[in-house]
């Protein structure tokens, strides 16, 4: 029998208060609860803040074009099988339409089982919401969402690019010369991502401030039923998806938890785009399946705005006593599984989609979404949480399937 004798390391132990003061996760909750406080005991200062969140979100949008189009472009060029390009393509929108398709049906059957609508309307005024959706309220365009959707169109450029590089002579150079400005890039993001404690304390602060807590309670159910529907969706939906692959949604949840806590504070699942991608990678799943499958989730599979989406329908149509037959229910559920793809994970773009699918519905009077206003806020953390869970799992699936996901990898990541 061998015994192996403990070597002794001249490297001194780390105490535990170390390292949790130095993991930016500490900082990221310290700062949504320094937001809360602030926005709560006083307002104004708290809206002033918003300009933390805003920034920090716009900087962020600066790294997710070239990352997008660096990651896509060496996946495609490094695969040497275009067919498998088109399969992973193909497979992902196929999962993205079952998967979304649930969670909008989930969202009504929740709604008609709980009734959030069915409440005391006393002393409650519905508004004229236009002047919040910008003219939005139009009919949906697939014309119009491809030319307003930037990551849309930079995730095509990039195939195209990805597909050409594979034909040209100095495809080797060339890679390398990607590969190099891909790492200078990352590592650019290694250091904004220090300032996502600043981004979430001022998108906290500015949400509390702003709308305060008081204007919940009229509210509350329907808010009780949003995220109870989507923490079903996550935990038995995409958890039972997992565990026909024996991963526990638990340790995914665990060892993305700084990107969730980023989200909840930013209300942006776009603020965790970057750093989701190195993560999945790092977990085992191939560069070119991420590539291929996080950004185009971002503009497909968005299963929190599907619940959101489709329980507010409902929610409308109770507050104002529209009754909705079978096939209009039906027609709901398909107009969302057009516009619920036009809100591409910013936050507020959800609120937009509701109000061109009461249009296109002509049915539920679009001025009721002024009633929504106070809480929208609130639930865009929700929503933009479980797109980015959806996409996690999403990315997982489709490599397992692929056979492309590296098993060792997986086991250390999920202890950590």
């Amino acid at each position: 029998m061998n015994i192996t004798t403990p070597q002794c390391s001249n490297k001194p132990k780390k105490s535990t208060f170390f390292i949790i003061v130095t993991n930016l996760t500490f900082w990221v909750l310290i700062a949504i609860i320094a937001g809360i406080l602030l926005g709560h005991f006083s307002p104004e200062n708290g809206v002033k803040m918003e300009i933390l969140g805003a920034k920090f979100i716009a900087l962020i949008k600066l790294f997710i074009a070239p990352i997008i189009f660096l990651t896509i472009v060496l996946g495609i060029s490094g695969m040497g099988n275009l067919k498998k390009v088109g399969r992973i393509g193909i497979k992902a929108l196929g999962y993205f339409e079952v998967v979304s398709t649930v969670a909008l049906a989930i969202g009504v059957a929740i709604a008609y089982l709980f009734k959030p609508g069915k409440i005391d309307k006393s002393g409650l005024t519905l508004g004229d919401a236009s002047q919040y959706t910008n003219g939005a309220a139009k009919d949906f365009s697939w014309l119009e969402f491809f030319f307003s959707n930037f990551t849309l169109q930079v995730l095509l450029a990039a195939i195209v690019c990805g597909i050409a590089l594979n034909f040209y002579k100095k495809r080797e150079q060339t890679i390398l010369v990607l590969e190099r400005f891909s790492k200078v890039v990352f590592l650019g993001l290694k250091y904004v991502m220090y300032l996502a404690p600043i981004g979430a304390f001022g998108g906290m602060a500015y949400t509390i401030g702003k709308f305060g807590l008081g204007t919940l309670i009229p509210l509350g159910k329907l808010m009780l039923c949003v995220y109870l529907t989507m923490a079903l969706f996550v935990f038995l939906i995409l958890g039972s998806i997992l565990r026909y692959y024996k991963i526990s949604i638990l340790s995914i949840l665990k060892y993305i938890k700084e990107e969730l806590l980023l989200v909840l504070g930013t209300s942006s699942s776009e603020a965790a785009l970057p750093s989701i991608m190195v993560k999945l990678e790092q977990m085992g799943c191939s560069k070119s399946v991420v590539g291929l499958v996080i950004p185009t989730g971002y503009s497909f599979n968005l299963d929190g705005t599907s619940i959101y989406l489709s329980m507010s329908v409902i929610f409308l149509a109770q507050l104002y006593d529209v009754h909705l037959s079978f096939f209009e229910i039906l027609s709901v559920i398909g107009i969302l599984m057009i516009t619920s793809k036009g809100a591409a994970g910013v936050t507020g773009s959800g609120f937009i989609v509701l109000a061109s699918t009461l249009t296109a519905l002509h049915k539920i009077p679009v001025e009721g979404l002024a009633f929504l206003l106070g809480v929208d806020k609130f639930m865009s953390e929700a929503r933009a949480i479980t797109n980015l869970i959806g996409n996690t799992v999403a990315t997982i699936v489709i490599s397992k399937s692929e056979r492309d996901f590296t098993e060792l990898n997986l086991d250390p990541v999920l202890e950590e």
